[in-house]
């Protein structure tokens, strides 16, 4: 991965990020979010538990280091929500690395009731000791934007038939609380901490830093730099090789939908020429990734021959995403297509963060 940092550290390919270069703490947010996190340390301090919810794919960079200190000296469990999302061949790598920091992990499906068990029959372990004495108990759900805490809470809701109680509201930002048995649970929207342009690249990727503050463009860049240098696409070729004349049907007999409906929405579930007709597009992506990374001459670790072979893969997408080529905008629109591919797995499993120290890189 040196050339990836290399790439990232010089913007050379990816361009200016919109973060500061210098480093630092970089924070994004508007007052609101501040504000919000005010109350949300507040209420730690009273909390009995902490659930903080992290991103699977992402188990360090989706952690608020500026709490790392008040959130390890209370009972805390770390989260990683989105397993389904992550590779399931190095997460189990993650779960040995935070118990051998003494950090309680565990990796969930917020979506997933029986996930969502498992998880609480591990709050109810970690609070056995404060149980027989205390006739409420608070537990907070902490994380940064979209790592699923509202869905978590909703799961939680459902599975104790939760009695809703009110909520506080800061600003754009909501601290909802629910009360049901002896617990109340609170949840809370932290502000990221950037310490850097890469970790704000995978929180972009993931969906937690907007989409608006980098660029699709650039966060599109930055995915296929990860891909490329982990040979990601070559292992792709196998689906290539058992293809069926049936795998292939005429663009005119195809109904014409658009990417968005891969996000998740209150909808009918998709018939099955929706699923053909995603399952045909996430085949024309992987089949021009791979293509074109395995065609490639050049060397992977220059930036300039990296660079080049981005833009080729760019205009390889756009032919696999039926994207007209006079359209002014089509490296955008390029780009948010093959990030819904990527946020919503049907590109397969990821892990973007590397495992440190002796537990070697994720490939």
């Amino acid at each position: 991965m040196g050339t990836l940092k290399k790439i990232v550290r010089k913007a050379t390919v990816l361009g200016e990020m919109g973060f500061n270069k210098g480093g630092g703490n970089i924070n994004w947010f508007p007052g609101h979010m501040a504000a919000a996190t005010r109350v949300i340390r507040d209420r730690l301090k009273v909390s009995d538990l902490i659930i903080e919810v992290r991103d699977a794919r992402i188990p360090l960079s989706s952690a608020n280091e500026d709490l790392q200190p008040v959130l390890s000296g209370k009972r805390r469990v770390i989260a990683l929500n989105k397993k389904d999302l992550a590779n399931p061949n190095i997460m189990h790598r993650w779960i040995h690395y935070f118990d051998s920091r003494k950090q309680d992990c565990f990796s969930i499906n917020a979506h997933s009731k029986s996930s969502v068990k498992k998880l609480l029959d591990l709050v109810e372990f970690k609070l056995k000791e404060v149980i027989s004495r205390e006739p409420t108990l608070l537990v907070m759900v902490v994380g940064v934007p979209n790592v699923g805490k509202s869905a978590l809470i909703n799961s939680i809701h459902q599975i104790a038939s939760a009695r809703f109680l009110g909520e506080e509201e800061t600003g754009h930002s909501v601290t909802i609380t629910w009360c049901y048995s002896r617990y109340c649970w609170v949840q809370g929207v932290l502000v990221p901490s950037i310490p850097d342009i890469e970790t704000g690249l995978k929180l972009a990727v993931a969906g937690s830093v907007k989409d608006s503050v980098v660029g699709e463009e650039r966060i599109a860049q930055y995915l296929l730099a990860v891909l490329n240098t982990r040979g990601t696409p070559i292992h792709w070729k196998h689906l290539f090789d058992t293809e069926t004349e049936s795998c292939h049907q005429d663009s005119d007999d195809k109904p014409k939908y658009n990417l968005k409906d891969l996000l998740q929405k209150k909808r009918k579930p998709p018939s099955k020429s929706d699923m053909h007709y995603i399952e045909d597009i996430t085949t024309g992506v992987q089949r021009a990734l791979c293509t074109t990374l395995w065609e490639f001459n050049g060397n992977l670790e220059d930036e300039v021959n990296l660079g080049s072979l981005i833009d080729q893969q760019f205009e390889m997408l756009q032919k696999a995403l039926k994207i007209p080529h006079k359209a002014s905008e089509a490296r955008t629109i390029v780009s948010k297509k093959f990030l819904i591919l990527f946020r919503t797995g049907k590109l397969g499993p990821f892990i973007l963060d590397d495992v440190p120290h002796c537990y070697g890189s994720v490939s």
